[in-house]
């Protein structure tokens, strides 16, 4: 139902999607932002069913523990992490998953983390593809254009600042449903981009 539901809501509001991840690409992880508002989960989700992609999300494993909302985020693509485990990182979680999966896995970070201003992504997606030796791929919704689209992706190299280049240059130019709260400065000793919301906090 869920599924149905975002696919309509994608249609009613005159969206279209455009890229794919290649079908010999058997394990990525998916960079999706601009990250601004509720509306972005739905719109991106009906977005990667269109794309057909096996997009899939992390979320605490206590939230698989009660029916029926078990079923229905497993179904959406959830995928549960036990945080209660001590000595490993969110990154060395995800990594291992990437490694030992069977399945066909993309999986979405959103580096913002919040809805909120905010001009400090987490960094822990690019350090858990380099770890599991994945590709990132870039997505984005560009309100503007009414576009879902899946961008390039690059195989993390470890030179850090390098690679988030990439991903700056992507997203430089995307329009979110809510401009001011979005921001390029993706860590602390970045001045390349100025950060003009940052009163608005």
């Amino acid at each position: 139902m869920l599924k149905w539901l975002a696919i309509f809501l994608f249609k009613l509001g005159g969206w279209k999607q455009y890229g794919q991840i290649p079908e010999d690409v058997n394990k990525c992880v998916v960079v999706g932002g601009p990250h601004t508002s509720n509306f972005d989960l739905i719109f991106a989700y009906a977005g990667f069913i269109k794309m057909k992609v096996p997009v899939r999300f992390l979320i605490k494993e206590e939230w698989l523990r009660y029916f029926p909302l078990k079923n229905i985020l497993l179904s959406a693509g959830a995928l549960g992490i036990d945080r209660a485990k001590k000595g490993e990182t969110m990154v060395d979680k995800l990594a291992e998953l990437l490694i030992h999966s069977e399945e066909r896995m993309a999986v979405l970070i959103t580096p913002e983390a919040t809805r909120k201003h905010t001009c400090k992504w987490k960094t822990g997606f690019y350090y858990a593809a380099l770890k599991a030796n994945v590709p990132i791929y870039l997505s984005h919704l560009d309100y503007a254009k009414k576009e879902a689209v899946m961008g390039p992706g690059f195989m993390p190299t470890g030179d850090f600042k390098k690679d988030m280049e990439i991903v700056r240059n992507h997203y430089k130019d995307v329009t979110p449903k809510y401009p001011e709260k979005f921001c390029l400065k993706i860590y602390l000793d970045d001045e390349s981009e100025a950060c003009p919301n940052a009163a608005r906090k």
